[in-house]
């Protein structure tokens, strides 16, 4: 079986290969074809792990993101339809706080739930290459929030992004890809500050995000007991998991995020298991705030975070910032990091003493009331997403001149790091001019986007278009 979905993985690289020669100068429908680092293909040992895991190379990915963790998970849907974790990757650099992004400008990388379709993955990003988030989905801009251009990209450096080393970055990418080339009109992207557990909501508890928190932890529950994809809408300037029309009703609700929220359910069998995990989070919450679980501090004017295997091999980098490896796996501090860190990496400052709180504070309608699950209960487990993204404008491509300022670090680089590790036979890692993704042609329906209002750009250059001959 390894075998089989090894010789598949390698026959589609030499397909799209065939294919930018036989467009000839047609570049703007090749441009993706004829990109070696776009077409890298995937990792034959991260083929087996596939096989292993009874996953098809190109079934369906979801990816979730740790800010405090630094940590981005890779979920791949296998045979039985469920989705499974495929690998953790450590994150090398990420800007701003915890918390979510409220203003352009103010260095936030992203929390929420944003749909990535074709047209947001840049293959000539000035960053080897990256995709764009979505933000800002239907939810951030019922509240006025602002930002664009914010990636997932390489080159260890952020401005408001989750960077990955380069390797990194081209493994993610061409899983991406190949999710795309089954079938998938969009995948999932989960970002939240932490692993949503007890313990990190009682060390987080006095942070003027947890309303905010509570409602995504919704979403996170969702999935956990789950194991599927959770269907994203929005109302009531809030969000909403797995709705489903009421019994009865002839019609899907239909969802608006400055709107009052039409009448829906959640199915039982999902609700009922989302209530159990909340209980019991509830009450391990209510146990480490009664032995008291010291409280996190709150804006230390710390930049970001590094994951520490990352920081162990940075000059001056001993600090990861507001990363803590906390309940997370951890990762090997030994001699070899998960790709090239470059010499510009500015590691986090370290900790100074506690500051007033962050003005970056999401804004959530729903009255606040005591207790970890108070504002779940609220919510019932309820939750939804539309069946098509719309309505979002954000860029595919970014740019290397942001508008805010970059960090100093505490203590500068004062040599050239060693490279840790050199991925083999690779094209060069920097492209001599940025070259954008074009505005994209919605692709012809398959399977819809899960988030309302999840920025859904579909190019010319969409990888439908480029390759319907080929796939």
């Amino acid at each position: 079986m390894i075998n089989r979905a090894l010789v598949r993985v390698l026959m589609t690289s030499a397909a799209l290969a065939a294919g930018s020669l036989l467009a000839g100068c047609n570049s703007d429908q090749v441009s993706l074809a004829n990109n070696a680092k776009a077409n890298q293909p995937v990792p034959p040992k991260l083929v087996a792990a596939m096989g292993e895991k009874d996953m098809d190379p190109q079934s369906p990915i979801l990816i979730r993101l740790f800010k405090q963790e630094a940590e981005l998970e890779v979920w791949k849907q296998d045979r039985s339809g469920k989705f499974g974790l495929l690998k953790t990757y450590p994150i090398c650099r990420w800007s701003g706080d915890l918390g979510p992004k409220v203003r352009e400008g103010d260095r936030q990388a992203p929390e929420g739930f944003y749909s990535i379709s074709p047209a947001q993955m840049n293959p000539q990003s000035a960053y080897y290459l990256s995709f764009n988030t979505g933000y800002p989905n239907a939810y951030d801009k019922s509240l006025g929030h602002t930002g664009s251009e914010l990636m997932v990209h390489g080159d260890c450096s952020s401005r408001g992004c989750y960077a990955m080393t380069d390797e990194q970055i081209a493994e993610i990418y061409a899983l991406g890809r190949e999710s795309f080339f089954g079938g998938q009109r969009a995948f999932q992207f989960q970002a939240y500050p932490f692993r949503m557990t007890a313990m990190n909501m009682a060390r987080h508890r006095n942070n003027p995000n947890m309303p905010f928190w509570k409602m995504i932890k919704q979403g996170y529950d969702h999935f956990e007991v789950s194991h599927q994809e959770p269907k994203v809408d929005f109302c009531e300037h809030k969000y909403v998991f797995d709705a489903q029309k009421p019994p009865g009703a002839t019609r899907d609700p239909v969802f608006d995020a400055s709107a009052k929220c039409p009448a829906y359910v959640v199915a039982d069998d999902l609700a009922n298991a989302v209530r159990e995990k909340q209980a019991a989070d509830e009450a391990e919450f209510n146990k480490l705030v009664a032995k008291g679980t010291p409280v996190a501090r709150l804006n230390t004017g710390v930049d970001g975070g590094m994951n520490q295997v990352f920081a162990a091999h940075v000059p001056g980098g001993a600090s990861t910032g507001l990363s803590d490896a906390g309940e997370a796996q951890g990762f090997s501090l030994v001699s070899m990091a998960p790709g090239t860190i470059p010499s510009h990496v500015n590691p986090p400052a370290a900790p100074g003493p506690d500051e007033p709180p962050s003005s970056r504070v999401a804004a959530v309608t729903a009255p606040e009331k005591s207790g970890l699950m108070a504002s779940l209960r609220k919510a019932g487990t309820t939750g939804a997403l539309a069946a098509n993204a719309t309505g979002a404008t954000a860029k595919p491509a970014e740019s290397k001149g942001a508008t805010a300022p970059k960090p100093v670090a505490t203590k500068p680089a004062e040599s050239k790091p060693a490279v840790i590790k050199q991925a083999a036979a690779r094209p060069p890692f920097k492209p001599s001019a940025e070259a954008p993704a074009t505005t994209p042609a919605a692709p012809a329906p398959q399977q819809t986007a899960l988030v309302s209002g999840g920025a859904p750009i579909v190019s010319t250059n969409s990888f439908d278009n480029r390759f319907s001959a080929v796939k």
